[in-house]
């Protein structure tokens, strides 16, 4: 019960800081204004707990196919590696505390012009759009479109992300239970906050701050993870 209560607080900890300023979560907030909050906020938390069980399970068979003891090694380096990744992040930030906010933006901006686009040239082939929506793809005669593209920008968003490998680290040494519960919770608090705030949140969020937050706690369970490699 120990390991599963660690797992899950290491994970809610880890998740929370690193999810909390994150491309996904000025995604998620900048959707929650153009489209319906429910729709938007059940395709990131869809995609983010389909992401943090996946990433669990590789840090689960990881000590399958690599032994325990080097798989420890790995997460303790991968916990120092994030946390001076983070400190040097937060301590050269000039300012720009919006910047990802505003680079998220943009690349919806982009997407949603690219779609008005179209919509327009097929304005004059509505006979045509309507044979089209009875043969549309497969997966939006079950799920909203608006659903499937907030699940598609957080799932892809997340692949290679700082927040997944290190939740791959930690689920290769805690409970991967443990682990999976504290990063679901960590993600719907995340996600809900960013839908329900909207933008207003968003802006207000100070990377830097996140940054160095992030930082030490990477560095502290590096630490923590060092002293348990050297008492055992």
């Amino acid at each position: 019960m120990s390991s599963v209560l660690q797992g899950f607080t290491k994970s809610l900890a880890m998740t929370f800081v690193s999810e909390i300023g994150d491309k996904t979560f000025f995604a998620a907030a900048i959707l929650a204004m153009r489209y319906p909050r429910r729709l938007v906020l059940a395709g990131c938390v869809s995609a983010l707990i389909v992401t943090t069980i996946l990433s669990a399970a590789i840090g689960w068979a990881a000590p399958n196919l690599i032994s325990r003891k080097w798989t420890h090694h790995i997460t303790t380096l991968l916990f120092f590696g994030f946390g001076l990744w983070s400190l040097w992040d937060g301590f050269t930030e000039e300012g720009g505390d919006s910047d990802e906010l505003a680079e998220v933006e943009a690349e919806l901006d982009s997407d949603l012009k690219a779609n008005n686009g179209k919509t327009t040239k097929d304005n004059s082939k509505i006979e045509d759009e309507n044979k089209k929506k009875q043969k549309r793809p497969f997966l939006t005669q079950f799920f909203s479109p608006i659903f499937l593209k907030a699940f598609s920008i957080n799932f892809f968003g997340e692949f290679g992300d700082k927040s997944q490998l290190a939740t791959i680290g930690l689920a290769a040494d805690e409970n991967p239970f443990g682990v999976v519960l504290g990063g679901v919770v960590a993600q719907l608090v995340c996600t809900t906050a960013a839908v329900i705030g909207g933008k207003s949140l968003a802006s207000q969020i100070s990377e830097r701050i996140v940054a160095l937050s992030g930082g030490m706690l990477f560095i502290i369970f590096g630490i923590q993870s060092f002293l348990t490699s050297v008492e055992a």
